[in-house]
């Protein structure tokens, strides 16, 4: 399916303030777009919360060219519980391995070219001390309880390349060049999502999205959103399919005309973002609406 792209990788954050230090000044990437919500999403893009919300799309470039990543923030939720489904994004930047230690963020080695950085929550980021070539977003690893049988969902319904398939892990792509899916066999480990559970989001034409739902439809696979429009304020409505797989990773596929429209590059993205860090009124918002800032677990 060589017209299916890899898009972002949607992260729940309870600090948008330590975050935005971590992407911008350590892995060095820049904000693209940010969007308000006064109530929670149709697709539950913002997790099972009915609340206001905000979603900030952040990466190395233009979201039609790169994987970028999707941060989104509840109000007065300030923290989540992770769990072993996602397992890291490798990035191939040794500017950002050098951001790193100029800011004294914590690193731990894996071997001579890799180290771990953690962003604010706990999310795993594998940094490779290489010179950065096409984008520096090369994988997503997501943990799987059956290895055999993932490959099979992702590859024969999902249409995903076999890059390579080893005894504990299979790496796959939609194309060359784009960001690909490794999926790691979790052994004796039961699946856990807890409550920072992201989801994985791809393009395709929006022709395609009812034969994709229809196709997991006939072999019984779940569907979590059935095809629904999404309305952006005072931007481009798009029409998604929310996915789950055998072991209850969120898939979103997106109809590709539409998220073209919607995702471009705003250059006032920083200063939004920034605006919407310095106004955050959470405590003030919430006893209003008799609510309390809680953790969720």
């Amino acid at each position: 399916m060589s017209n299916f792209r890899a898009l972002h990788f949607v992260f729940k954050v309870g600090d948008r303030t330590a975050t935005a230090r971590f992407y911008r000044d350590v892995l060095g990437m820049k904000f693209l777009r940010h969007e308000e919500f006064d109530e929670g999403c149709k697709a539950s893009c913002n997790g099972p919360y009915d609340s206001k919300w905000s979603k900030s799309m952040i990466g190395y470039g233009d979201e039609d060219s790169h994987f970028v990543i999707e941060l989104t923030y509840n109000y007065g939720i300030k923290k989540y519980e992770l769990g072993n489904d996602f397992q890291g994004i490798t990035v191939e930047s040794s500017k950002a391995v050098e951001n790193a230690r100029k800011v004294d963020w914590p690193l731990k080695k894996v071997d001579d070219d890799t180290f771990i950085a953690e962003a604010p929550g706990g999310y795993k980021f594998y940094l490779v001390n290489k010179p950065e070539t096409g984008d520096p977003v090369k994988k997503v690893s997501l943990g799987v309880t059956d290895l055999k049988k993932s490959i099979d969902y992702w590859s024969n319904l999902c249409g995903m390349k076999v890059f390579s398939n080893a005894d504990k892990s299979a790496v796959l792509e939609y194309g060359d060049g784009q960001c690909k899916l490794e999926l790691n066999d979790l052994g004796e480990e039961k699946m856990n999502h807890a409550s920072a559970f992201g989801r994985i989001a791809f393009s395709c034409p929006r022709s395609q999205l009812p034969d994709l739902e229809k196709k997991m439809k006939e072999a019984n696979e779940t569907i979590i959103t059935p095809l629904v429009s999404l309305d952006t304020p005072g931007k481009a409505t798009v029409e998604v399919v929310i996915l789950g797989d055998p072991d209850g990773h969120e898939i979103c596929f997106v109809g590709d005309e539409a998220f073209q429209t919607l995702s471009q590059t705003d250059p006032k993205a920083d200063a939004l973002i920034q605006e919407a860090i310095d106004a955050d009124k959470s405590d003030e918002w919430f006893a209003k609406h008799k609510k309390k800032q809680t953790t969720s677990s």
